[in-house]
């Protein structure tokens, strides 16, 4: 389920929460799903448990997952609500852009670009 590139620039708990909050925005994670044990995922990736830890608690922190005690961690059920902060985040760093000197046609460009590759 998870890539880990342990050469990697990006942290090992920061490409786990990353990940899951892409499989939570894209649905593949539905509201309810239970996310592996800090354990079981830590043991699966060869990794300390305390990084996977570190990546839940952020990832609880932000309103992607909710932790019952006995239960597990399971993905939160408001993702309309982690939808629109995804799509403040996404004006935030269009409007940016923007600002930095790209056109409407380049950005619309680089859009263009990104549907494609989903397609591959």
């Amino acid at each position: 389920m998870f890539l880990i590139n342990l050469q990697g620039k990006e942290s090992i708990y920061e490409q786990i929460r990353s990940q899951i909050e892409k499989f939570i925005t894209t649905g593949i994670l539905k509201p309810d799903d239970k996310l592996p044990s800090v354990r079981t995922l830590a043991q699966e990736l060869g990794i300390n448990p305390n990084t996977v830890i570190k990546a839940y608690q952020e990832l609880e922190k932000n309103g992607y997952i909710y932790t019952l005690n006995k239960k597990g961690v399971f993905v939160a059920g408001h993702s309309d609500e982690v939808k629109r902060r995804n799509s403040n985040d996404a004006l935030h760093m269009l409007q940016t852009l923007k600002n930095e000197g790209f056109s409407k046609e380049e950005l619309q460009g680089l859009l263009s670009e990104v549907y494609k590759e989903e397609l591959c």
